[in-house]
């Protein structure tokens, strides 16, 4: 299951966000979005846990909890809308 994740800190990279998720259950991947041009975290991520059973937990548990002075916002990934192409 495929778990966006929200209100990290600039400083979070691809580590700190898979150690968040561990405790959870296995991470097949986690990514945090960087700005190429700050060079720093755009402030949200994504995490792909094997188990939905633990991701549903991790969502569930880590949604509004605190990490380093911010409140996360933890939730199921969304599938971008497809953008119309025109020819």
């Amino acid at each position: 299951m495929n778990i966006f994740v929200a209100s990290l800190p600039f400083s979070a990279d691809d580590q700190d966000l898979r150690e968040i998720f561990e405790p959870f259950g296995e991470v097949t991947s986690a990514k945090v979005i960087f700005d190429r041009d700050r060079n720093r975290s755009k402030g949200f991520g994504f995490v792909e846990m094997a188990e939905d059973a633990d991701a549903q937990n991790a969502i569930s548990e880590l949604n509004e909890s605190s990490y380093e002075g911010r409140d996360l916002v933890v939730k199921i990934a969304e599938d971008r809308p497809q953008k119309n192409e025109r020819y």
